[in-house]
């Protein structure tokens, strides 16, 4: 961990270097796609474990209070976002993994909901989580489009995804950062789009 040798500025240097080196057209397809999945009425599901799992709880709560076809939230008529995090329901999750193995946390929720042309974002820093590898080969055979956020060598996930951002590094709490500092860059790229404001205004 970086931290263990770094103190402060140098820390924060290596912040910025890696912020410098982040895969913008990585960024710009997750954008992309999640405008599609609105455009469509498609349903967006991420997930993820550990910092992960709190980095798609995170995102999908901005995703779906912020990005909306109008800036109005009291409007009943305008067009949502459809996005679930799978990492939120304690009861569902901790059943399935009691009963049928962590590995099936997420896929079976996909099952339940997820259908051909929906979106799924895999969230991992190693790339090698089992729960995460088996949702998104469910998500890949069944019609979905899958991309991962990934760290390190971007692991088996890497492989699997159909698209996705990498952060190559070898540290866990830095992948992380960096992987929420893009879901913010993101979230307010499709608010701008849905609503025409900022560069995309005219």
């Amino acid at each position: 961990m970086l931290g263990f040798t770094l103190d402060i500025p140098d820390y924060i240097d290596r912040v910025k270097a890696e912020l410098d080196r982040l895969d913008m057209g990585g960024l710009r397809t997750l954008s992309d796609l999640l405008f599609q999945a609105w455009k469509d009425g498609r349903f967006v599901f991420i997930f993820g474990n550990g910092g992960s799992a709190t980095t798609a709880s995170h995102m999908a709560e901005d995703l779906g209070k912020t990005c909306q076809g109008k800036l109005h939230p009291a409007d009943p008529t305008e067009r949502r976002l459809k996005v679930l995090s799978l990492t939120d329901n304690t009861g569902w999750l901790t059943a399935l993994g009691n009963d049928l193995g962590y590995d099936q946390v997420f896929v079976q929720q996909l099952m339940h909901y997820a259908g051909p042309g929906d979106l799924a974002i895999a969230i991992s820093g190693s790339g090698n989580s089992p729960n995460v590898l088996a949702a998104v080969q469910w998500a890949n055979a069944h019609g979905l489009t899958s991309f991962a956020m990934t760290g390190y060598d971007g692991g088996k996930l890497k492989r699997l995804q159909h698209a996705g951002l990498h952060v190559a590094l070898d540290d866990m709490a830095l992948v992380e950062s960096l992987h929420l500092v893009a879901a913010h860059w993101i979230v307010d790229d499709l608010c701008a789009r849905m609503n025409g404001h900022g560069r995309y205004a005219g």
